[in-house]
């Protein structure tokens, strides 16, 4: 028994410090926090007792009324009041007495801390101490026996609906300077915790609140849920190789290379001479459209470049439901730039994009702030606002939409040149 006493004395300490710092306001669930409980039993006083009195083995009666309130789904606070009837057993001299009381407790839900979940939906368990007065009266005595207590105590419960709990509790109760016997009959004089009383109740919990379940019955671990999906989702993004040149988009310092050129470890297309074309491209203009005798045109052909940005080789990059490039697809925008900057003539259309999560009204807002935004880069970078057009394609349909892998591909803004 003392050893259950230390462990609900810690139990009501952690409640405490729980109790501070434990909020459901990021809890993708919503319960109820409040509950009235009533219960009545037999109880037995142990001592004091004077000699030649006793009460029966369980003797009636006692009744509790308590109202309690968790701050989540596993720590609460209880008010609760107690009478008890104390009336003479067999071969005792008669006597008749009774014992109030008043306490405040910390509750703890050890149904959820020891995850009943696992097993049961439907029966629980709370631990429950606390500290209050009592006040003993006997009819052997005129006036009022006040003292202190503390109480501990362990309360099954079996969830008959989402609104009632049948509850079964048994209660021990120490009284510190207790100065009369429980019966009445004599004085005690005890100055530390000698008074012991033992309750044994069967009641029933109402569960109050306009929200389905009660915090005794919820499984509040979606906050712990959700940022492991967010971990995993981030894994994924940055395993992602959205320009198909075999290093991943984490490492990848040009998210955004050209198909089919060469890369080095960075994911950066080889340029060594630095003008700005991939060497394995290079290669190819020179190869297919002319010789070395007019290299310096075909690289600066704006009708092949210009064909590579229509046809979707150049992207820029979005996170989910954000309207901000990601840190590593930024480089789109500096290819236009460059691309406006050696053709001042030219204008272009800046298309946005979005996935089919959501509704369509508000992915079409999405995509046209996607396309807007990119547009502001290119104004800043001395770009007129007359070359940039802003053209919101909404919701992507060309993907798998149950595909998260898929779904990244298609938040993006594309170009046309014009």
């Amino acid at each position: 028994m003392k050893n259950l006493m230390c462990a609900l004395v810690l139990v009501a300490s952690a409640s405490t410090v729980n109790a501070q710092t434990a909020t459901d306001t990021n809890s993708a669930v919503k319960y109820n926090k409040w509950s009235v409980e009533l219960a009545g039993g037999l109880n037995k006083p142990m001592r004091p007792l004077t000699a030649g009195y006793r009460t029966a083995v369980a003797s009636a009666y006692v009744a509790d009324l308590g109202v309690r309130y968790m701050f989540n789904n596993k720590f609460g606070l209880k008010a609760d009041f107690g009478y008890n009837s104390f009336k003479e057993g067999e071969n005792s001299v008669g006597f008749d007495s009774k014992y109030y009381r008043a306490n405040l407790q910390a509750v703890a839900n050890l149904g959820r801390i020891m995850s009943f979940e696992t097993w049961t939906n439907t029966i629980g368990l709370l631990g429950h101490a606390g500290v209050g007065l009592g006040f003993g009266e006997s009819e052997n005595v005129t006036g009022t026996d006040r003292m202190g207590n503390f109480m501990a105590g362990l309360t099954g419960q079996i969830k008959l609906t989402d609104r009632v709990a049948l509850t079964g509790d048994f209660t021990t109760i120490l009284n510190a300077k207790q100065n009369r016997t429980f019966d009445g009959a004599s004085v005690a004089g005890t100055p530390g915790f000698g008074g012991v009383l033992f309750n044994g109740t069967v009641g029933l919990t109402v569960y109050l609140g306009k929200n389905e379940k009660h915090a005794d019955w919820v499984v509040d671990n979606y906050s712990e849920i959700d940022n492991l999906r967010k971990r995993i989702a981030d894994i994924e993004t940055s395993m992602l190789d959205t320009d198909k040149d075999g290093v991943a988009d984490y490492l990848d310092q040009e998210p955004n290379t050209i198909g089919g050129v060469m890369v080095d470890s960075k994911g950066k297309s080889i340029d060594i001479n630095n003008n700005n074309v991939p060497d394995e491209l290079e290669s190819y203009l020179l190869k297919t459209y002319g010789n070395n005798t007019d290299k310096s045109a075909i690289l600066n052909n704006s009708t092949l470049i210009k064909n590579l940005i229509n046809e979707g080789y150049v992207s820029t990059y979005f996170d989910f439901n954000k309207s901000t490039p990601t840190n590593v697809s930024t480089e789109g925008i500096d290819f236009i730039l460059t691309y406006l900057r050696n053709n001042p003539t030219a204008s272009v259309d800046i298309i946005g994009h979005a996935d089919e999560l959501g509704r369509s009204a508000y992915n079409d807002k999405l995509a046209n702030a996607r396309a807007t935004s990119v547009k502001n880069t290119l104004v800043k970078a001395n770009i007129a606002d007359s070359r940039l057009n802003i053209i919101s394609a909404g919701e992507d349909t060309s993907v798998n939409k149950d595909s998260d892998v898929a779904r990244k591909l298609v938040r993006r803004v594309t170009f046309m040149v014009k």
